[in-house]
């Protein structure tokens, strides 16, 4: 399927869960015709904006590589509608992986395991393991239930680019390499999902996200982190994505550090935009300070409203010229490592 100069956009607008399967079936039938078609479709998840193909159809998946420009050995998550969708793709699902599905999904919880014969090389970058997830986001359950494929899908934004929390966000970064961009408004949970190999003696976290370790070992026991050495060469496979040194990163040079070390170090002649930590009480999400001589959001205290809004203020500041962007560091903790994992990320 070849795109036109400008994606068709689907508006979902306001969901009230009353819409039937037959709304549902008409609102997204441009989405579920062009991954019929082999086309390439934008959808929103709890986490992020994914970029969607049938994951069953290599020349489809190989689509995904070509418009993030994305090297082959990144493997890609593929999206299922359910654990039983899931167990259909895996070599093996056992009692645990049972387990975790049962308590973490539809949710922001990647599993790795031994794949199956339906997914093609080019999904896993030829490793023998998958990614499985169940999204928890109504448009992304519909999109997989109503297209009945399993989707394979990176966030939908260049490669190494901060990722996309709003539709508008995936029109800027790849335009008219996706077919359908299904507008949903901005995603709640705004990082990606919580990766988990079960492949190796331990269970071991490959990337942090929204499921914490603490809740991982309540089913699990023994859970660990993986080698969080950064992975430099881009071209080289790994078993997960979100793991090269630099990722999620704007245009513009990301710097953390607290706030009066980061004021002596702003460049000269430089347009210069912040990210600073609210140390109020009772603050949600995101707010920008319209008087500043420069751009800047504030976000927290809170770690969930500090990662809902955090991708959202880096495009922004990008957008607005921003050549430095000095980001306040937050709190240490177990509850911040998935945002410490993307600020390292981004400033990389």
């Amino acid at each position: 399927m070849e795109t036109d100069s400008t994606p068709t956009v689907i508006s979902v607008g306001d969901l009230t869960g009353d819409e039937d399967l037959d709304w549902w079936r008409t609102t997204l039938r441009a989405a579920l015709d062009a991954l019929k078609e082999g086309g390439l479709v934008a959808f929103p998840t709890e986490t992020v904006y994914g970029l969607g193909a049938d994951a069953t159809r290599p020349e489809s998946v190989a689509r995904i590589f070509e418009a993030k420009e994305r090297p082959p050995g990144h493997p890609l998550i593929v999206h299922v509608a359910s654990a039983q969708h899931a167990r259909s793709l895996a070599a093996n699902w056992s009692d645990r992986e049972e387990a975790l599905a049962e308590a973490f999904w539809p949710g922001p919880l990647t599993l790795i395991v031994e794949r199956g014969p339906a997914i093609p090389d080019v999904v896993t970058g030829g490793l023998a393991t998958v990614g499985l997830r169940a999204p928890a986001h109504p448009v992304a359950e519909m999109l997989i239930r109503l297209s009945k494929v399993p989707i394979a899908a990176p966030s939908a934004n260049p490669h190494q680019g901060v990722s996309p929390t709003r539709a508008e966000h995936v029109a800027a970064g790849l335009g008219s390499k996706v077919d359908v961009i299904i507008d949903a408004g901005p995603t709640d949970v705004g990082l990606e999902s919580t990766v988990l190999s079960l492949t190796e003696a331990v269970p071991t976290i490959l990337r942090p996200g929204g499921v914490a370790k603490s809740e991982l070992e309540q089913i699990l026991g023994t859970v660990r982190y993986g080698d969080e050495v950064p992975v430099s060469d881009d071209t080289r496979q790994r078993p997960s994505p979100g793991m090269a040194d630099k990722h999620y990163a704007p245009r513009a040079e990301v710097v953390v550090g607290p706030l009066a070390e980061l004021r002596k170090r702003v460049p000269q002649s430089c347009e210069t935009g912040w990210i600073l930590l609210d140390g109020g009480t009772g603050s949600e999400g995101a707010s920008w300070e319209s008087g500043a001589e420069d751009p800047t959001c504030r976000l927290g205290p809170d770690p969930e409203a500090y990662a809902a809004g955090l991708y959202d203020a880096l495009h922004r500041l990008d957008d607005a010229g921003c050549q430095w962007i000095g980001v306040e560091a937050p709190p240490d903790g177990e509850a911040w490592r998935a945002i410490w994992d993307r600020l390292r990320r981004a400033a990389g």
